[in-house]
């Protein structure tokens, strides 16, 4: 009967290590799950922001403004702009691409 009885505390004391073993490690995934839904909410929120930051990089007038300062570029207006013509049989004597 003493034999039953010790085997029967060895069991118990057993079941109770592996109980509070799978609890800590639930509790573990459960921190780790946890942490991986707010870095992915953080994520998210760059990816917003870094959206919002490339429409603004992006929009006309920033663009024609660098334009002007960084680049010097200006609009064209007819007093700067040069137009080319050619001869009427110009056209005509250019070599035309082969069609497939």
């Amino acid at each position: 009967m003493t034999r039953i009885n010790a085997l029967l505390v060895l069991a118990l004391v057993a079941t109770a290590v592996y109980l509070v073993r799978v609890q800590y490690e639930s509790r573990r995934l459960f921190s780790e799950l946890d942490k991986a839904h707010s870095q992915a909410r953080h994520l998210a929120m760059d990816v917003e922001r870094l959206e919002v930051e490339k429409r603004a990089q992006a929009s006309p007038g920033r663009v024609e403004r660098l334009a002007r300062e960084k680049l010097d570029m200006r609009q064209p207006t007819p007093a700067i702009t040069t137009y080319m013509s050619y001869p009427n049989n110009a056209l005509a004597q250019a070599p035309k691409a082969d069609k497939p």
